[in-house]
């Protein structure tokens, strides 16, 4: 027997969230995010569904060449830039854009003498990657005096809070710090990450980033894509591979952790963490079985979860069961796991069958 776990692609839903993008950000242009497989969704299908972007943001030299690999010569801007010198001539010669945010990587492209398109990253109070805001002007001059930059040199920051009430650091004061800094120096600027492009418009400068909202999902915990008019792309289904009857105080799964209130219908379903499912999503976790509301009950196991079919009583076996997509937000599942929706996005494991539409 085939195992029926899916997860399905919807690569019209991507098209229409770059436009709701757009229409969000109408003067910016578009640096689209579609590293870590494409949010899960796969990265060379991402990337030809977000072809009417006017650049690809990815993680890595891996991610980009696989970009090139694929056919596609928009710009590719590598996040977190290089790592050793045998990149360098790699990067040059596939026409990739890099982030500068580090000493060390300033110190390989001195070395290699061989000018790039360059990003400078500041760091305004993500602490994580990029200059500090009284480095950067030594930094941005070091580069230009040994022409380590190809045509002028860009700047950027990331918004460590703009998905947070009351977030710290605080958004609008990184904004301002970053946009002060780079008040006189020619050049193209981006901040704006999904939530900054969504709540944020100072944020929104001659580029946007924006990541998970392309797929449909907001970062927020207050939100779902749909409340912003975003068409959720992945839908995770499975099928019912077994019904059966549990008597009052049966006890459910692994571990005992869940007893039935009651004489009561279950059904298992052909899901797991074997699956990228999470282990720890919480008994009432919601599913959709045959698209009506039902929930989890007892501990999710590699190969197999139980759901509640109460009031569920045509269900049968081969019946279909959603984990996520358009009629149960990603978000609301990962509220439930107590995770974010980029983890569940992301984790979706290879033994899952994908198929693109």
């Amino acid at each position: 027997m085939t195992r029926a776990t899916r997860a399905r692609i919807n690569t019209d839903a991507i098209r229409h969230n770059l436009t709701r993008v757009r229409e969000i950000a109408p003067d910016s242009r578009v640096m689209a995010c579609i590293k870590a497989n494409g949010y899960g969704h796969g990265l060379v299908d991402a990337a030809r569904a977000l072809k009417g972007a006017d650049a690809f943001a990815v993680a890595c030299l891996e991610e980009a060449l696989e970009i090139r690999s694929a056919g596609l010569s928009h710009p590719v801007i590598l996040l977190e830039g290089i790592h050793r010198a045998s990149e360098i001539p790699v990067v040059r010669d596939n026409g990739f854009e890099m982030v500068l945010h580090d000493p060390a990587q300033l110190a390989l492209l001195e070395s290699a003498g061989l000018p790039q398109k360059l990003w400078l990253k500041i760091d305004t109070g993500m602490h994580r990657l990029g200059f500090r805001p009284e480095d950067a002007p030594a930094i941005r001059e070091r580069v230009q005096r040994q022409g380590l930059a190809e045509g002028p040199l860009r700047y950027m920051t990331h918004l460590a809070s703009a998905d947070e009430k009351d977030g710290t650091p605080d958004p609008a004061g990184q904004i301002d710090r970053f946009l002060k800094l780079v008040q006189d120096w020619p050049g193209e600027r981006s901040i704006a990450n999904s939530a900054g492009v969504v709540d944020w418009p100072q944020s929104r400068q001659d580029w946007i980033r924006p990541g998970i909202i392309l797929y449909g999902v907001t970062p927020f915990t207050d939100r779902c894509g749909q409340d912003i008019g975003l068409k959720p792309a992945m839908t995770v289904s499975t099928e019912l591979i077994a019904v059966k009857w549990v008597e009052k105080g049966g006890r459910v799964g692994y571990g005992g952790g869940w007893s039935s209130p009651r004489d009561m219908r279950l059904g298992v379903a052909a899901i797991g963490y074997g699956d990228g499912y999470p282990w720890h999503v919480a008994n009432g976790t919601p599913v959709l079985v045959n698209g009506r509301l039902s929930r989890v009950i007892g501990r999710v196991s590699m190969d197999m979860i139980t759901v509640d079919l109460s009031d569920h009583p045509e269900a049968g076996v081969g019946d279909e069961v959603i984990l996520w997509g358009a009629d149960l937000p990603v978000e609301t599942v990962a509220r439930h796991a107590g995770t974010i929706p980029y983890e569940l996005l992301c984790g979706v494991t290879r033994r899952v069958k994908f198929d693109v539409e």
